[in-house]
């Protein structure tokens, strides 16, 4: 069921014996309507979700598949829930999985449209945004620790992560080349015979 070569049918009948179509779109769409900030902020309750209550998915193949997620275009919530679905009730899952994590945006971004040049200058409004910013770096840096934790395993994955942050955050240098380029910076340790 992970994305490894190593997956077979057997694993694919058991990931899709774990989550009705029903459950995919339910659990997509309340992640869509309870996330501000979309992105990144829906990855700790995507990963709350599917590996930690439901267990549809370990932590590694979620890893896998925000990994995959991340350097495909398109936006990372839809992108994961792609896979998401996919990996579990394939392609139906998929279009269960993405209509559920879209749907709550295209209501509340529809009814918002409507009405959002009377009430944007309002001062309540303002105040409220100015509140679901920081909250909302805490949610990202709350996806970080979470799914670092299980992997930063030695010092030579600190190494990684932080040349990947340095890459991102000082060279703004796109994240689908700074994940290809720790792919192959992972394959040629491996190859070279250095452990962790």
């Amino acid at each position: 069921m992970s994305i490894s070569p190593e997956s077979n049918g057997a694993d694919r009948q058991a990931a899709c014996s774990r989550a009705s179509l029903t459950e995919l779109f339910w659990t997509f769409f309340r992640i869509g309507a309870f996330t501000i900030g979309g992105g990144y902020v829906m990855i700790p309750l995507i990963q709350k979700d599917i590996v930690d209550k439901h267990g549809w998915l370990s932590k590694d193949e979620f890893v896998d598949i925000l990994a995959v997620a991340q350097t495909a275009p398109g936006a990372l919530a839809i992108n994961t829930a792609t896979y998401v679905g996919f990996e579990l009730r394939g392609i139906v899952g998929s279009l269960v999985s993405v209509a559920g994590c879209a749907l709550p945006s295209i209501i509340i971004i529809t009814l918002v449209a409507a009405m959002f040049s009377q009430v944007a200058s309002a001062k309540v409004v303002q105040a409220a945004f100015a509140g679901i910013r920081p909250a909302v770096v805490v949610l990202i840096l709350s996806a970080v620790v979470k799914i670092g934790k299980p992997i930063m395993k030695s010092g030579r994955d600190l190494m990684l992560a932080a040349a990947a942050l340095l890459a991102v955050a000082a060279f703004g240098i796109s994240t689908p080349l700074v994940i290809v380029a720790a792919a192959l910076v992972g394959v040629a340790l491996k190859m070279g015979g250095v452990k962790r």
